[in-house]
Order: C-alpha cells, then sequence, then structure tokens
C-alpha cells in the first residue's frame, strides 16, 4: 500500500478518536499486524467492524482498506482458495468503483483475486490470472507501489500455466525495471523467480537467486524466515545436498501454523525422507491428513490432490498400504473438482501400482490375538498407523477388534473409513437398536468427524429414544446448533440418558445465555459431578446471580464461603482478569477476587472502553498459567483468569493526565491523596516515556496514566482535586480532556500540552 494511504489512515484514526470511536482508531493501524502476524480471531472480528463503520461514515477509501486486510488475512498465510472467491470478486468490484478506483492501494484488489486464483486451483485459473494482471499491468510504471505485487503474481501464474522460462525471462526483467526506477524487488519477487528457475530445471541457478533475494524486504516480514527456508530446503534437497536442506528446513512446529507453505514443506520432506535425518512416522502422516482436510474445507483444491499424492508417496515408503490406497481413492476423487488434471491419473495410477507392489509389515502374532495384543501395547511406542492394518481382517467381524480399528482409523484421520465398516457392521444388520451404549457413541463419534450428518441423522432414528435424542444433542453441539441441541439434550435428560446429556444441555443453555437453566441442569445431579462440571456450574450460577447454588459448588469442590445468604463479596486476594482490548487483543487488569468466580477489577482504563475499574466481572476458574514450581516465584504469582462476562458495571468514569514526573516525594503524596478517596489510579507509562524542557529542551522524565472516579464524584470535583493535589509541582501535570468537558483553564492545558511535547 502507498505512503499516501498510510498517511490517510492516520488522519482517519485521529478522526475517529475524536468522534470517540477508540476501539476503531487503535484497530485501525493495527489490521496489517493482524493479517502478518496471525492474531486472526481479532482480525475477523475488526476489520468487518471498521468496513461497516466506514460505510456509516462514507469513507470509501476505509472501507477498502479494512476488507482488503481482511482478505489479505484469509488467502495469505490462511490459504483460503474456492471459500474466499466471491469476497475476493466483490473486493475488485469495489475497487472499480469511481469514489475508490483513485486510490493508490486500488491495483491491489487484483492481485488478491489472483491470489485467491492460484490458492484454488494455480494451473486451473492460470490463463484468467495472466489476463486480469497483463490487463492491470500494461502501462504501469514500476514506481507505483502496486507494481512488485502484481509482478510476482503474473510470474506465479507463468509458472502455473507451464510456462517456467517465459516466467524467469519475466521476472528478471521486472528486477531491472524496479532497479532502473531507483526500487528494490521485494523478496516475494526473487522467491517466485527462484521457484520459476526451479521448475525450469536450472536448480543452481534458483538457489542463488533465492540468496539473493534474502536482501530484498518483504511484503510479509514476518513470514518471510519459515517461507524462505521451506523454500531453500525444497530447492537442496532437488539438488541432493540432502544435510543443507534438512538444516534450512523449518520445523513441523513452526511451519504447522501457515498452510501457505504446507505443499512445499511436503515436497521438501519427501524428497528428504529417504535419509537418516527425517524420520517418516505415523505421527508425519497424520499431520498431512489434517492439512488434506484443510484445504477440503478451504477450496483449495490443488493442495489437497498435491498433498494427498505426496502424502500416499510417503505412506509406502512406510508399509502403509492400506493408507496409501485411501489416498489413492481421495485423490481422485478431489481432483473432479480441479480445472486442470492433466498428470493426475498417471500419478494416482502409479501410485496404486506402488501399493500393490509393497508388502505390509508383518503381523506380530495370530489374527485371534491380536486384539489382546493391541490392548497390551505400549501407548507411547506403539504404531497406530500398523495395527490398522493388522486388525483389518478382523474389523466388521469381531466387535473388539472393529472398535478399536476404526477408532483408530478416526484418530489418524479416516473417520469416514471407520464409520463405514461400522454402519455396515451394526447398522445395515439391524444391530445398532441395541448396540451398547459405547458403540453408539464411537459411530456418533466418526460420524460427526466425517461430516456426514445426514447419516448421522439416519442412524438416530433407528435407536431408543433416549440415545437417539442424545446423538442428535450431539450432532447439533458440534455445528453449534444450540436451540436444537438444547431441545435434543431436554429429550435425552428426561429419558435417563445420563450425564453426557446434561453436560450437553448445560453448555448449550450458556451459550444462549439462559445460565440460570445451565446451571440447574447440573445441580440436580451435584454429587455425580467431577470438579470441572461443579466449577461450570458455579460460572453459570454466578452469571445469574443464583448465590445458592454457587455456595452449593463451593461447598462440593470444599471452598469456604464465610457469608451465608445474597451476594457473595470478600476478598480472596489478588488475580489478573484478562479481558478484551478494542484491537482484537487482551487486556490484563488487576483485580481483587470477590468470589469463587466474581472479581472487582482494581485498575482505570481509558475511556472508550467497555469495562472499568470498579466493575464487577465473571471469570472462569480455569487456570489460564501453571502455578510456578519455585517457592519464590509463587509468592510473586498473580493467577490469571479469562473474562467471561461483566457482571454488574461500577459506574466509574476514568480520566486522563500526562505531563513531566514529579519528584518521588511529590508522587508519594499524589497516590495517598488518590488512595485516601478509594480512586484507582494507575500509571500506563514506563521508564522510556520522557518529555521536553520547554524552556531549556532538556529531556524530562514523564508519567501519563488514568485515574478512575465512582459515579457520585462529579469532574469538577475530579479537577479540583488533580489541581491541588499538583500545584506545588515544579512542572505541571496537563488533565486537558477533563477541562475541557467542564470548560475550566482549557487554555493553561493546551499550553501545557504545547510546551512540554505531551
Amino acid at each position: 500500500m502507498d505512503v499516501d494511504i498510510w498517511a490517510w489512515v492516520g488522519e482517519t484514526q485521529q478522526q475517529l478518536s475524536e468522534a470517540g470511536n477508540v476501539g476503531l482508531a487503535m484497530a485501525l493501524g493495527d489490521l496489517p499486524a493482524q493479517a502478518y502476524e496471525g492474531r486472526y480471531p481479532q482480525l475477523d472480528v475488526m476489520a468487518p467492524a471498521i468496513a461497516q463503520q466506514a460505510e456509516a461514515l462514507e469513507l470509501p477509501w476505509l472501507e477498502f482498506y479494512a476488507r482488503y486486510w481482511h482478505l489479505i488475512g484469509r488467502i495469505g498465510d490462511r490459504a483460503q482458495g474456492a471459500v474466499a472467491l466471491d469476497d475476493a470478486q466483490q473486493l475488485l468490484a469495489f475497487a472499480q468503483r469511481e469514489d475508490v478506483r483513485e486510490c493508490p492501494a486500488a491495483p491491489a484488489a487484483v492481485e488478491a483475486l489472483a491470489v485467491a486464483w492460484a490458492n484454488t486451483d494455480g494451473p486451473g485459473y492460470a490463463s484468467e490470472r495472466l489476463e486480469a494482471l497483463g490487463a492491470h499491468l500494461e502501462g504501469m510504471s514500476p514506481e507505483k507501489s502496486a507494481f512488485a505485487g502484481l509482478v510476482t503474481q503474473y510470474v506465479a501464474a507463468l509458472i502455473d500455466a507451464g510456462k517456467p522460462g517465459e516466467a524467469v525471462t519475466y521476472a528478471e526483467s521486472a528486477v531491472e525495471r524496479l532497479r532502473v526506477a531507483g526500487r528494490e524487488a521485494s523478496w516475494e519477487l526473487g522467491a517466485e523467480s527462484a521457484r520459476a528457475l526451479l521448475a525450469a530445471g536450472r536448480a543452481e541457478d534458483a538457489l542463488t537467486a533465492l540468496q539473493a533475494a534474502a536482501e530484498f524486504q518483504a511484503d510479509d516480514p514476518v513470514a518471510k524466515a519459515h517461507r524462505d527456508g521451506v523454500r531453500r530446503a525444497l530447492i537442496l534437497a532437488t539438488l541432493g545436498r540432502t544435510a543443507e536442506a534438512v538444516d534450512a528446513l523449518p520445523d513441523l512446529d513452526v511451519v504447522g501454523e501457515h498452510p501457505r507453505v504446507f505443499v512445499e514443506w511436503s515436497q521438501a520432506v519427501s524428497k528428504l525422507a529417504g535419509s537418516s535425518q527425517i524420520t517418516n512416522t505415523w505421527q508425519l502422516g497424520r499431520v498431512l491428513r489434517q492439512w488434506i482436510d484443510y484445504f477440503g474445507m478451504m477450496g483449495g483444491y490443488r493442495a489437497r490432490v498435491e498433498l494427498a499424492l505426496v502424502a500416499g508417496d510417503l505412506a509406502i515408503a512406510r508399509q502403509g498400504v492400506w493408507q496409501a490406497r485411501l489416498l489413492a481413492d481421495l485423490t481422485e476423487s478431489a481432483a473432479a473438482e480441479l480445472r486442470e488434471t492433466e498428470g493426475v491419473a498417471d500419478r494416482v495410477a502409479a501410485l496404486r501400482a506402488a501399493a500393490d507392489a509393497t508388502s505390509e509389515p508383518e503381523a506380530p502374532g495370530e489374527l485371534g490375538e491380536r486384539v489382546g495384543l493391541f490392548d497390551a501395547a505400549d501407548g507411547f511406542n506403539a504404531d497406530p498407523e500398523r495395527w490398522v492394518g493388522w486388525l483389518a481382517p478382523l474389523s466388521g467381524k469381531d466387535l473388539e477388534a472393529t472398535r478399536r480399528h476404526t477408532t483408530t482409523l478416526g484418530f489418524l484421520g479416516y473417520p469416514a473409513t471407520g464409520a463405514d465398516i461400522y454402519w455396515k457392521m451394526l447398522v445395515d444388520t439391524g444391530d445398532i437398536a441395541t448396540a451398547d451404549s459405547d458403540d453408539v457413541a464411537y459411530l456418533t463419534t466418526l460420524l460427526i468427524e466425517a461430516r456426514q450428518d445426514e447419516r448421522l441423522e439416519q442412524m438416530a432414528a433407528m435407536l431408543p429414544h433416549a440415545a437417539q435424542h442424545l446423538a442428535l444433542a450431539r450432532l447439533h453441539s458440534a455445528r453449534e446448533r444450540w436451540e436444537e441441541t438444547v431441545e435434543a439434550a431436554e429429550h435425552a435428560v428426561a429419558a435417563g440418558a445420563g450425564l453426557d446429556a446434561r453436560r450437553l444441555l448445560s453448555g448449550a443453555a450458556q451459550q444462549l445465555d439462559a445460565n440460570s437453566r445451565a446451571a440447574e441442569v447440573l445441580l440436580e445431579v451435584i454429587d455425580e459431578l467431577a470438579d470441572e462440571d461443579v466449577w461450570r456450574m458455579i460460572v453459570m450460577a454466578t452469571s445469574a446471580e443464583d448465590w445458592e447454588t454457587v455456595r452449593k459448588g463451593a461447598a462440593k469442590i470444599g471452598m469456604p464461603i464465610k457469608s451465608t445468604e445474597g451476594p457473595i463479596e470478600e476478598e480472596m486476594g489478588l488475580i489478573r482478569v484478562i479481558l478484551p482490548a478494542p484491537d482484537g487483543g487482551q487486556r490484563q487488569v488487576l483485580s481483587i477476587r470477590t468470589g469463587p468466580a466474581t472479581a472487582r477489577l482494581a485498575l482505570p482504563q481509558p475511556r472508550g472502553m467497555d469495562y472499568n475499574a470498579g466493575d464487577l466481572v465473571v471469570f472462569d476458574p480455569q487456570l489460564l498459567e501453571p502455578v510456578p514450581d519455585d517457592p519464590q516465584e509463587q509468592q510473586n504469582f498473580v493467577p490469571p483468569f479469562a473474562a467471561v462476562r461483566i457482571l454488574r458495571p461500577g459506574g466509574y468514569t476514568s480520566y486522563f493526565f500526562d505531563g513531566a514526573a514529579p519528584s518521588e516525594e511529590d508522587w508519594a503524596e499524589f497516590t495517598e491523596v488518590m488512595a485516601e478517596r478509594g480512586w484507582p489510579m494507575w500509571v500506563y507509562s514506563d521508564e522510556n516515556y520522557t518529555v521536553t524542557h520547554p524552556s531549556t529542551g532538556e529531556t524530562l522524565p514523564g508519567v501519563f496514566g488514568w485515574v478512575a472516579v465512582p459515579p457520585d464524584v462529579s469532574a469538577s470535583e475530579v479537577d479540583a482535586l488533580l489541581d491541588d493535589a499538583t500545584e506545588r509541582w515544579v512542572h505541571p501535570l496537563a488533565w486537558l480532556d477533563l477541562a475541557r468537558e467542564i470548560d475550566v483553564e482549557v487554555e493553561r492545558h493546551e499550553r501545557i500540552v504545547k510546551e512540554y511535547g505531551l
């Protein structure tokens, strides 16, 4: 995006702040970081909110900005494909509107659509990508900020079109044009040039190009290190430089959160799996299966096919014949969604042939002994992938073997296969109506994981009343259909389905904010509850202000409560309450615990926040961090808990102060005055905050923060107290917002702000 855009964003932030939209203003500048740093929960909330606000304020550039970064967060590192195509096409149409097209960032919409097409099916959309990108690149000056991004996608499209030679030439020409224009190529363009060289069979040149690109700035700086490592490893592996490739390859725990590199990382691992330095394990197979499913959900059709074929080859190398055959079936099915399928059928045939030619690992014992051997196996070291093959001859015939075989299939990422076996054994035969509850639960889980909802409903119709509604409640809960979950779970509870049904009912009622009912359902069987259930009941009863139930729960878990009736208001020590911040992040607020699941916020918060000092908050009593083992650290440990809701606002109002820091004696007196009145005060500045002496220009230590006052204290009282408490300070303190609010000495505070550079 262009410098003009960033300047405009800064101005817009100021306008939003002055209009009272502090949260949106804070989030606005943070959107790119949210997209690049993978803070997607925040991005998915804040970007649409900003876009909606921008539309209401008739600020189309701002709306484009918010929609663009939200899309980048989806199609960039998350590599969403078909599920993002409509939004990418709508963004391009929006960018072509008369009141948006002059925005310097508008061409980025074309780049975004090209990326979404590539994520969906790179070769299949190659011609569309080349046409759309070429039309915008024609006549575009390399001085334009959008040039490098569009060129990068054009090079990628040429590679996917099977023209790597042209891609190399085009990339080299673009880099030279940028140099002549006084601009440097991006890392992304250099890395794509390296990919083109690799596709053209020039691996040595590809490595040289990638090394040269390392000096370039990246459009996505957060991703540069792991993307560079993956591509470098693939090139080195192609060159047969195994040790160097292994060193360059990022670990699975690094790439596991970055779908954009899944395929390339897997291809590199496939080339290195024959070495002693890369272990080809069932765990790797399970991860690849999860990635395949991810792209199935995101509409990454090409990535799904490529990963399935790579996973199949790796399975063959592990003698995982059954898995290779299932992956061949999956690839064949997934290929139907590709627009370009050249070569896929031959690769599937080769995988099937390899499976037919591979011997399965020798079983550990006779067929009749395998269930017992499975149960006796070391759960930590046993290979579930091999056990699937060893139990297969018994599965569907012997119930005990079927239970172990199908649940292991589900664990490895093949729930549909496990469901098919169970289905034939229990449903097709009609035995499901009298089946053991464990078998019904296993099959229900497999069907939910396989997303075979209609099949589950068909099975449920064949079950007795309690089991039928319990299965349906589990399905509705998994799909977050809370009203349907409540209805089904109510039937299950009434029919005597037990604690599982009550947990489902309680959880769904809580989601619907029916906390009283949610707690009641568990209270009815309090003697059967585990501690975890009791704590959940306490949280829900607290939200409903059902203090009698809270006390019963506290008694059950052995937590003493001094009072015997009414609201619980005790001092139980300091905790940290984790609350949402306006930018979509989190804030830790020091608080005083007042009950099993309540705390009163102790620190003042900036204006515009949804909470403040004095608010009574319900929190989840599950610790977010473990208690330190070291006794010394334990003494200073303030336990953190996640906030659930504001139970009762305290009505406090915050006022901002800013200025040069006073002497230690003056500051101690100031804080004592605040404490005497019970006004929470907190300094948000640190030792790095400085201000400027208005006469000498020297740097002075600064201090800024907020003071919160209860609802019965007027703004004029606050102003008067601050005036009295600071009148003898060497340097004056400013509280400009408060002065403006009551229209008292506004000019004096404005002068302090200006003279001290606050």
